[in-house]
């Protein structure tokens, strides 16, 4: 994506971290210290990040993807197509814009709709300061959308050994993907205060073995937990929550 306006910030992790509720809480960062307008992207095939942000998803970027095969009419170019439905499926909000990837590509070849799908997002880009997307573990969708150039990539692990581990593997992938990262940056979340002596070793230890920067610790949360059981959206949690806190002063480090 080049030139490229929006510096794009990625979420990655793997399943059960809170990599989404990291997000949600990233989102509420920008959004009060005016660092808008942000274009976030669920690019989980597992999507919920709106369910935490208070939003309706009714149409997906796979979905459109999968219609423009078959539903784009005559005198539309499949691009028109998608660039148009893309457009109608943003979901606007107060300081940021929503789009949700949803479910992964079918048999079939995708190469075409993966193409026009990455020219629509670099042009989308150009109206915004911050991209948001939030990964799979695999983060596959960074090359679908040609994000070749990211200025910060939060991981997110557990706090375990195993969680970890999993993070330093997950920074390497990046690698493999030709992705230019400007900060990799760990977070573990949903520590137990105060924070293990062999907790803090394991992530010493992975810090000082990879291109990883420890970002900081993200305390357990009863309040995010009653939110999400509650299902209420994640910015309505007030900013002196303990795991807000926590989790806003790893993002004043590493954004602008």
């Amino acid at each position: 994506m080049t030139p490229q306006t929006a510096q794009v910030i990625a979420m990655a992790g793997k399943g059960g971290t809170g990599k989404t509720t990291t997000s949600a809480l990233l989102i509420k960062y920008l959004v009060k210290n005016n660092l808008t307008p942000v274009m976030a992207v669920d690019a989980d095939a597992n999507a919920n990040l709106n369910e935490l942000l208070g939003l309706e998803v009714e149409t997906t970027m796979g979905e459109i993807r999968d219609r423009m095969k078959t539903d784009t009419p005559q005198g539309m170019t499949k691009s028109e197509f998608m660039e148009m439905h893309i457009a109608q499926a943003i979901i606007e909000s107060k300081g940021f814009d929503l789009l949700v990837m949803g479910q992964p590509e079918g048999p079939g070849c995708y190469c075409m709709a993966n193409s026009i799908l990455a020219q629509v997002m670099e042009g989308l880009a150009k109206s915004y300061r911050y991209m948001l997307v939030d990964n799979e573990a695999g983060m596959e969708h960074l090359s679908r959308l040609n994000l070749r150039k990211i200025h910060t990539l939060f991981v997110v692990s557990d706090p375990s050994a195993r969680g970890v581990l999993t993070a330093a593997r997950i920074a390497d992938l990046t690698k493999n993907l030709g992705v230019e990262v400007n900060n990799k940056v760990l977070i573990v979340n949903r520590v137990p205060m105060p924070v293990p002596d062999a907790l803090d070793k394991h992530v010493q230890e992975a810090v000082g073995k990879t291109d990883l920067k420890f970002g900081g610790y993200v305390p357990a949360s009863d309040e995010i937990f009653e939110a999400e059981m509650s299902q209420k959206s994640l910015l309505e949690l007030p900013a002196d929550t303990p795991a807000v806190k926590a989790a806003w002063e790893v993002f004043e480090k590493y954004l602008d």
